[in-house]
């Protein structure tokens, strides 16, 4: 029998769809970022791709916290609690910049992220429950659409900001008064993010009611981060699903880091930094795109297949890249962002709909395995520093690459109890 979708679920989904968007936007900002601490600060390579260490190490550190918090105080209060973090870390920045200090650079985007990963935690099983369980793949894969209009945007200003005449290659002398810009840029920006974050807390907190109604509810089940974190040890697919998660995001902020230097470099395409940081826009445009088309898809084809072509796909651009070089490879590179798009929304409810673990710890192990984006973007920059920018794709290949064998067993696998209505809530 169809589950009706409830009340206020509808009005729910819509604010927390705005959610999606903001984290978008913060978390592509660290691609610019990443070519500008390199150039301000005269960082190697491996060095500037600390930034992005900083960045998703959150999600190691915090994910299993926030579970246990979204498990003692539930979604609202834990959105509110993960704004406030937010906030804190974009005062950081603004500190950071105007004393001109790279430890504090990092610290702050520790912090932003921290509450960045609690917003995931709560956020991605709220926007797939929320509504009809047969539609939460369309849901979580709508919602991300709008994540990726975020990351559209923000390269693009980001680069707008902090690279203005901005040069980091070999020989190049960057003067006072252009690393002065790129930190005022910086200060702009987190500024404005930090002022974007309180409106969204206001629009929270006043439709808290619509979304504590809208969502599905299940008896209390209060457990600490040790519980939480054996529950989810305890199921294979969670297990999977957060290997999955760990090499796509460790794939995709690899590729989008370093996309700038990639295109600014003399083998590729040879633009200045600015107009290669515009350019990444496109990489997670492609983002944008694919989540839309991908939307539709899914209403005729399995989960699981659609993952395999697309990871297949994305595989194989990569290995171009890597073995051909050239003009064509800047214009291939960019082309995977729409290949990437449908990857984590699928990966995330196929690991839900198979895990053996409530949601709540299926959910904060996936977004623990977020810190992916921490471990393999500095492995990327070590082999693109010991080789090449070309050559250093071959890294993201062999993640992509796993991620099909995943798909490929997943569709093989038949979904557990977490796909059938009664079971489809957060707890």
């Amino acid at each position: 029998m169809e589950q009706a979708q409830p009340r206020g679920a509808g009005a729910a989904y819509i604010i927390v769809t705005c959610l999606f968007f903001a984290w978008g936007f913060i978390t592509s900002l660290v691609d610019p970022l990443v070519a500008a601490v390199k150039g301000i600060f005269s960082l190697s390579d491996v060095e500037a791709q600390l930034s992005a260490s900083a960045f998703f190490i959150a999600y190691g550190v915090m994910s299993f916290p926030a579970a246990a918090l979204l498990s003692r105080r539930k979604a609202v209060p834990s959105i509110l609690i993960a704004l406030g973090l937010m906030v804190a870390g974009c005062m950081i920045m603004l500190f950071a910049a105007n004393i001109a200090q790279y430890p504090l650079v990092l610290l702050g985007l520790f912090v932003l992220a921290s509450g960045i990963t609690i917003l995931q935690v709560a956020a991605n099983p709220l926007a797939a429950a929320l509504g009809r369980p047969e539609r939460s793949h369309f849901r979580l894969t709508f919602s991300q659409s709008f994540n990726s209009l975020g990351t559209f945007i923000g390269p693009y200003l980001g680069a707008v900001l902090f690279l203005k005449d901005l040069e980091v290659k070999e020989g190049t002398v960057v003067t006072q008064a252009v690393r002065a810009t790129s930190l005022a840029g910086i200060d702009r920006a987190f500024f404005w993010i930090a002022a974007l974050i309180v409106v969204i807390a206001a629009l929270i907190w006043a439709g808290r009611k619509v979304i504590a109604d809208a969502a599905p509810t299940a008896p209390a089940q209060v457990r600490g981060v040790g519980a939480t974190f054996r529950e989810a040890l305890g199921s294979r697919w969670a297990l999977l699903g957060g290997l999955a998660i760990f090499l796509y995001v460790g794939a995709e902020v690899a590729i989008g880091t370093q996309m700038a230097l990639f295109l600014n470099s003399d083998g590729i395409w040879a633009i200045p930094l600015q107009d290669a940081g515009k350019l990444v826009s496109f990489y997670w445009g492609g983002a944008l795109v694919g989540r839309l088309i991908g939307s539709a898809l899914l209403t005729r084809v399995r989960a699981p297949v659609l993952l395999a072509a697309c990871t297949g796909i994305a595989c194989a651009m990569c290995l171009y890249v890597a073995a051909v070089g050239g003009v064509t490879a800047g214009y291939v590179a960019l082309s995977i962002g729409l290949f990437n798009s449908i990857m984590f929304p699928l990966i995330f409810t196929i690991a839900l709909e198979r895990s053996t673990a409530s949601d709540e710890a299926t959910s904060g192990f996936l977004c623990f395995s977020i810190v992916g984006g921490a471990a393999i973007p500095p492995l990327v920059g070590l082999v693109s520093q010991s080789t090449s920018y070309v050559t250093a794709f071959v890294v993201p290949a062999l993640c992509y690459a796993a991620l099909c064998a995943f798909a490929l067993a997943a569709r093989r696998a038949s979904a557990g109890l977490h796909s059938e209505p009664a079971a489809a809530t957060i707890h």
